[in-house]
């Protein structure tokens, strides 16, 4: 049984006053996500994410086409107990405190109340929420807002859980945390599915990801497979490097960049690989600060299908 399957799933808004035409957000989306997978849903802002995420919470409802959580059709009540959700932009009550907050969300769970204490007190815990959690929420920042966020969003213990761009608004601290958060919710067995605009936070994290522009679906499977973000070369930082001994290799360089004194970052071709230079380097007095693959940004990609794609 999959965790997720969506078929030719379709969204149509109406655009205009007088005479009002439909614009299409969401076109024939098909995708199949396995239980127990951290599933990232990549594409730029207005790509149709968030309709995608809205439509699988029923908050909208298709124009065409169907959905399915656990083997069940969205909506059902019996899936809506099994499942956790994050909005892009959750607002919650200001006046109630982060602990209060979430001990109203567990009493509608069902909850009894000593079972509250001990969940929400673990949750707020587990998100990095200290002696904040007495504060009201209207004196949170966003990055903690966004964590009390993710704590309703497992309150429940859900087998599947929807995060809308998770790390919006989060410190590099935070980042980390939500990124081992949601890490251990994938090691329960967890289905993780979750929206963002950064490649970086789906190659830490994600077994497969969809990439949407435009509404439609333009790639899909692990980052490594997709053929635009495959290696491209290497980015090496070294310090301590001589100019004589630049000089000396530059030819085996596409490009040179001084960052500080004797400090540069050297851009090089994937073959023959960075191993025999990075060895002569360090032997002629050079230290090693970073080696790392280069590849097509998700950017450059989103802007090279945008502009691919016919006008809806």
């Amino acid at each position: 049984m999959l965790a997720i399957q969506t078929t030719d799933l379709s969204k149509d808004f109406p655009v205009g006053f007088w005479r009002p035409r439909p614009y299409r957000a969401l076109d024939k989306l098909t995708l199949e996500v396995e239980q127990g997978e951290t599933f990232g849903f990549l594409g730029p802002n207005g790509a149709g994410k968030t309709t995608t995420l809205k439509l699988l919470m029923q908050l909208l409802y298709p124009t065409s086409g169907r959905a399915e959580i656990l083997g069940r059709p969205v909506g059902d009540v019996g899936v809506k107990r099994r499942i956790g959700y994050l909005p892009e932009s959750p607002y919650f009550y200001d006046y109630l405190t982060a602990e209060e907050l979430l001990s109203y969300f567990a009493s509608l769970v069902g909850y009894g109340a000593a079972e509250r204490r001990r969940r929400v007190s673990a949750l707020l815990d587990e998100v990095g929420i200290g002696s904040e959690r007495r504060l009201q929420l209207r004196k949170f920042s966003k990055g903690m807002l966004q964590r009390v966020g993710i704590a309703q969003a497992i309150l429940n213990d859900p087998e599947v859980v929807f995060l809308d761009e998770p790390m919006s608004g989060l410190d590099p601290l935070g980042r980390r945390e939500v990124r081992n958060l949601i890490l251990s919710l994938r090691d329960r067995g967890c289905t993780v599915f979750f929206s963002s605009h950064v490649l970086a936070d789906a190659e830490a994290l994600c077994s497969r990801v969809a990439i949407l522009a435009s509404g439609r679906l333009i790639a899909s499977g692990k980052i490594t497979d997709i053929h635009a973000f495959q290696v491209r070369g290497w980015e090496l930082i070294v310090a301590h490097l001589s100019g004589e001994s630049l000089e000396r290799h530059r030819a085996r360089m596409r490009k040179v960049t001084a960052i500080a004194d004797r400090q540069y970052a050297l851009e090089l071709p994937l073959e023959p690989g960075p191993d025999g230079l990075l060895r002569d380097l360090i032997g002629e007095g050079a230290h090693l600060v970073s080696l790392n693959p280069t590849r097509e940004s998700l950017e450059d990609f989103f802007i090279q299908q945008v502009g691919q794609q016919e006008p809806r």
